[in-house]
């Protein structure tokens, strides 16, 4: 089931979000040995969100330290250090702004040399500190969630995946709009590991590119050819949509 959202813009819709997340952990009070377990994206939709969590942690209104993370992907072949990493991105949009412990953050290394077992021990990881008390993530074009592309299956679990085409050339934006230096490959979460694994998804999607795959997402037969309608099948799903992103929404 897919509770919708809606706010006039984007900003409304990410300061939203992070107080209900911040919440959702003041509520559950974490300690060192009852963690608050937090499923996190990176992408242009989250930066809202992180930026507003950032200055509810400087408020004091909430902590981090007793919060575990673990993001949903990664490209394979960049180091940590590479700007357009997702490690990187974390550090610099969000855990270097927070009271986070090191140790709490979980992000796929894209350099493995063996990415199978990388991916195995992931699994593990999530089944020790899991279920996530919340799951927050993106949605793509095609409507991958993660990088499970299109014809991803429901029952997929954490694993190495080719990126489609119009992932490589959408995020291009990031690489100087030269495909040739977009990783061909990432490491990601499956469908099965999200949606089998959180008690609470939260997916994020603004502007008018999104309008489409918004309308899929909730109105289209639940298929793998849209990854993103397999989100129907959990009991607690929000899509927190701008004006733009549900202008489909109402045509319907």
């Amino acid at each position: 089931m897919i509770k919708v959202n809606e706010f006039f813009t984007a900003e409304l819709g990410s300061d939203y979000v992070a107080k209900f997340i911040a919440n959702k952990i003041n509520e559950f009070q974490p300690n060192e040995t009852k963690p608050f377990v937090l499923g996190l994206p990176t992408g242009s939709s989250p930066e809202g969100v992180y930026r507003k969590l950032i200055e509810l942690n400087n408020l004091k209104k909430v902590s981090f330290q007793h919060v575990v993370t673990f993001n949903m992907d990664e490209y394979c072949g960049l180091s940590p250090s590479d700007e357009q990493s997702y490690h990187h991105f974390m550090h610099t949009k969000f855990f270097d702004h927070v009271d986070i412990k090191p140790e709490n953050i979980h992000i796929l290394n894209g350099l493995s040399k063996n990415r199978a077992e990388e991916c195995a021990n992931y699994e593990k990881m999530i089944a020790k500190y899991g279920p996530f008390q919340i799951f927050m993530g993106g949605i793509g074009k095609e409507g991958h969630i993660a990088f499970n592309e299109s014809g991803s299956s429901r029952n997929s679990k954490t694993r190495e995946i080719q990126l489609a085409q119009s992932t490589i050339e959408a995020n291009s934006r990031f690489f100087n709009n030269d495909i040739s230096k977009v990783p061909k490959s990432a490491l990601t979460v499956g469908i099965s590991t999200i949606l089998d694994n959180s008690k609470e998804v939260i997916i994020l999607a603004f502007g008018t590119s999104k309008a489409d795959v918004v309308s899929k997402t909730i109105n289209d037969n639940i298929d793998s050819k849209t990854p993103s309608t397999f989100l129907r099948e959990h009991p607690n799903v929000t899509l927190v949509v701008d004006k733009s992103s549900a202008l489909l929404l109402h045509k319907k």
